[in-house]
């Protein structure tokens, strides 16, 4: 008891050392409260909540306790831990919506505990969810949540899936489903797409599907006009691809392929076979290419029939393995050749193959493979 009441007392002292510390860097900033309230709510966001001086410190300045309204904070409090919150999730909580405090449990967090644990999100999966996306708090049960989470099982078919895509993108269970989500389903599907791809499609890239329906739109559009149709099943790959850039960046990475000489059709070509090979950075993009045409001498024609080599790591694959090859070719143990096959395998075969292999006869190769491995990370 008397160790709290020094800490209290002590707050204020706290307060107004961040206070100068904070105003000599960010001017900006408003005053810090030193009143007995704000003393009592960093108090108490440290001693029961598990946050840290300076967090308390600053949701303090969003939240006010008192001494007589104690109660449902600590209501709150015993209602999370008793639903598998750990000190990380609550700290983790509070400081996105501090608000979750002033909740109250029978009539706001209960329903929605109950829904979500009768629905699958049992264990930590929903701790998780709540911190991942606190304004499940914030939503109605019967006129948002409820619907939207009926609509993406009718979706993806059940509610396992649902869980699956949740845990990469929480913010689908609180997003407008009617407004945005549902017009970009119907759309791909008006358009083509065959419905399990959608489905596919979302599942692998949740966040693809709440773009704005001008967008959507735009990018399905693009991806028909390089020559790919809805059905086809490359069609959702390229979708994906154009949707994760602006038409600007877009023209950007062109000029890049461009600038080593390729011609836009023969870009195009290479993206309708491996869309993803235009989702890298245009840095990613010109480092491949130089080393593949540079370096490993590779025709064209070979990247434009597998692309994918394009989104391969130089530093941690294509180099690596080009120095074990050039070791071995040097020594005439194996003959590199033409054929880039050496670049495709796994690293598990890569290894067996052409370093655990030759390691008696070139003593030293694995350190030559890991070394640059490691030095090139």
């Amino acid at each position: 008891m008397g160790a709290k009441v020094a800490m209290r007392n002590l707050l204020p002292l706290l307060q107004k050392r961040l206070l100068s510390t904070l105003s000599s860097s960010t001017p900006t900033l408003s005053p810090l409260s030193t009143d007995p309230s704000s003393s009592f709510t960093v108090d108490f966001l440290i001693n029961s909540c598990g946050l840290s001086t300076n967090s308390a410190l600053s949701v303090s300045q969003k939240l006010h306790l008192g001494e007589k309204n104690i109660q449902k904070p600590q209501s709150v409090l015993e209602f999370l831990k008793a639903h598998g919150f750990k000190e990380a999730h609550v700290v983790k909580l509070i400081e996105k919506r501090p608000g979750v405090l002033r909740r109250g449990v029978d009539t706001n967090l209960k329903p929605k505990f109950e829904f979500l644990i009768a629905n699958g999100f049992v264990g930590e999966l929903l701790p998780d969810l709540i911190t991942s996306n606190p304004n499940v708090l914030e939503r109605a049960l019967e006129s948002n949540i409820k619907p939207c989470f009926e609509y993406w099982k009718s979706i993806l078919g059940s509610n396992d899936k649902f869980i699956a895509v949740s845990k990469r993108c929480a913010v689908l269970l609180t997003y407008d489903c009617k407004s945005i989500i549902q017009p970009n389903v119907e759309l791909l599907i008006k358009e083509g797409v065959p419905e399990e791809r959608v489905v596919k499609m979302i599942v692998a890239q949740p966040r693809i599907i709440y773009q704005r329906r001008d967008r959507m739109a735009y990018a399905i559009n693009a991806v028909k006009n390089l020559g790919l149709e809805p059905k086809a099943p490359m069609f959702i790959y390229a979708l994906r691809s154009m949707l994760s850039m602006n038409e600007f960046t877009w023209k950007k990475k062109i000029e890049v392929m461009k600038s080593f000489g390729w011609t836009e059709e023969e870009i195009l070509q290479a993206f309708k076979r491996y869309p993803f090979q235009l989702s890298s950075s245009e840095e990613k993009i010109r480092r491949s290419m130089d080393f593949l045409l540079n370096t490993l001498k590779m025709e064209k024609q070979a990247i434009i029939a597998c692309p994918k080599f394009l989104m391969y790591s130089t530093e941690k694959r294509l180099r690596p393995r080009y120095d074990v090859l050039k070791i071995l070719n040097s020594k005439k143990l194996i003959e590199i050749g033409k054929k880039m096959n050496y670049l495709l395998v796994t690293e598990k075969r890569f290894l067996e193959n052409y370093v655990i292999k030759f390691a008696n006869e070139v003593p030293g190769l694995l350190e030559v493979y890991m070394g640059t491995t490691k030095t090139k990370r």
